[in-house]
């Protein structure tokens, strides 16, 4: 049995999906395309060709699937919207069938005893910023703010966690220094100033958000790893020390009030556009912070790359995923430790954590997969670990609810605790779900006394 004790009686249990992800139905409505559209539909970006026109079909199948949420045993959603889907043009008039999905959406999970968490930004900006310059200017900061206040203004009633923006790190590093993901850019000055210009978002999201809803409870969630050097020479150390200021400190240091880290400005060589005020901004009080974990990483000095100058280098032994990650669960724990010790955080969430597997549906129609139950106790075990030591962890959030599209691995890599056909749309709870729920009852059962 899994160690849960020491998580706290109030833990929320959460699945987590993104729009683009899942929703399909990427012309209904009024919608316009993102710049994930465009990507998807370029030759050689995603592999097998694969877009995310109809993914999961979530749009049309949204009653389904949080009956779903419910059969997995979690209490909570953390969902995706989708800007081009609410305000087509990126700035301007809002599209009201597609508010009008959301509030539908929250009303139904409201009524199944789920409590909402959205992001607004889960990587999907419409095409029509993206023509304008999209992260690397700044208006587009200013647009995602306007569009957070109509989200909130509609649904803040009834929705009171709401995170601002997700992983970052993906969207400016490597979507803009090394072009695998959308808009697909290879260019270190765009990507630093998409970097800033994200986080200025963040800053002024948070404070429209908090101007349209009182009672809102902010945050923004960052994919960070635990960073090692492959050997003890002073050139490996040096590069550990670059990497953990790509991968963590410059993701971190600015939302926490610490400016951006010093000796990666210097590295990068390139100007931010600070104006007066802007790294207040940025640095707006939060109620909690989300953590997106996935892998360690351990890194050799390159000094032949580009900045910031080093290369991951594979874990030698252990188990991977099918993604070839290396299934790591100290590194949750390291990381929960080091939130609440090095920086202070006073409350956060795992916001994502999971596993991509061979799934393969059985004669009899069942999904068995115990490497990902596995996996999934595993981190649950090292949550209870960093909780025992004192970490705020609130919450946890298993990526995913759903088998979806995976970015630019498309649709071959499945992270669900729910099997998805994708060809008749039929969806099957695998072991990991069931899994999930018993998790969550015997939780629920040992905080009350009912089991020793």
């Amino acid at each position: 049995m899994t160690d849960l004790n020491a998580l706290p009686a109030d833990f929320t249990w959460g699945v987590a999906t993104a729009a683009y992800q899942i929703e399909g139905a990427v012309t209904e409505d009024g919608r316009s395309p993102s710049i994930w559209d465009t990507f998807s539909h370029t030759p050689g970006k995603v592999d097998g060709g694969d877009t995310g026109d109809v993914a999961c079909d979530h749009y049309h199948r949204t009653a389904e699937d949080i009956g779903l949420i419910q059969r997995v045993g979690a209490d909570a959603y953390r969902f995706s919207i989708a800007w081009p889907r609410v305000v087509p043009g990126g700035d301007g008039p809002v599209n009201k069938a597609g508010l009008d999905f959301y509030d539908r959406l929250v009303d139904g999970l409201l009524e199944a005893g789920i409590t909402p968490f959205a992001t607004l930004y889960h990587w999907d900006l419409p095409q029509v910023l993206q023509d304008r310059g999209g992260w690397t200017v700044r208006e587009t900061s200013e647009h995602f703010a306007a569009y957070a206040s109509r989200v909130v203004e509609r649904l803040g009633d009834r929705v009171k966690e709401w995170a601002t923006l997700n992983e970052p790190l993906c969207s400016a590093w490597i979507g803009h220094l090394e072009g695998r993901m959308a808009p697909g850019l290879t260019d270190l000055t765009a990507a630093v100033r998409a970097s800033y210009h994200l986080h200025l978002g963040h800053g002024l999201a948070v404070q429209a958000i908090r101007a349209a809803s009182s009672d809102a409870r902010v945050g923004i969630v960052n994919n960070l790893s635990p960073i090692e050097p492959a050997t003890t020479s002073e050139a490996d150390l040096a590069a550990a020390r670059r990497a953990d200021g790509h991968i963590n400190r410059w993701w971190l240091d600015p939302v926490l009030g610490r400016g951006y880290p010093q000796d990666m400005v210097e590295l990068y060589g390139v100007e931010l556009p600070v104006r007066a005020g802007d790294l207040e901004t940025i640095a707006a009080p939060l109620d909690w912070l989300g953590l997106n974990y996935y892998f360690r990483q351990i890194v050799t000095a390159d000094p032949t790359g580009p900045a910031p100058g080093f290369t991951q280098v594979p874990a030698d032994g252990g188990r991977h995923t099918y993604m070839d990650w290396e299934v790591y669960a100290d590194g949750l724990e390291q990381l929960l430790l080091r939130l609440t010790e090095e920086y202070g955080v006073e409350r956060v969430y795992v916001t994502e954590n999971g596993s991509a597997y061979r799934d393969t549906v059985a004669a009899d129609g069942s999904v068995h997969d115990p490497e990902r139950v596995r996996y999934l106790e595993e981190h649950l075990a090292a949550c209870a670990r960093a909780v025992a030591k004192g970490a705020p962890l609130a919450g946890y959030f298993a990526w995913s609810l759903l088998d979806n599209f995976e970015w630019a691995y498309g649709y071959d890599k499945r992270f669900g605790l729910v099997h998805v056909d994708y060809a008749t749309q039929r969806r099957t709870v695998k072991s990991s779900g069931r899994r999930y729920a018993e998790l969550i009852r015997e939780h629920a059962n040992r905080r009350t006394g009912l089991v020793s």
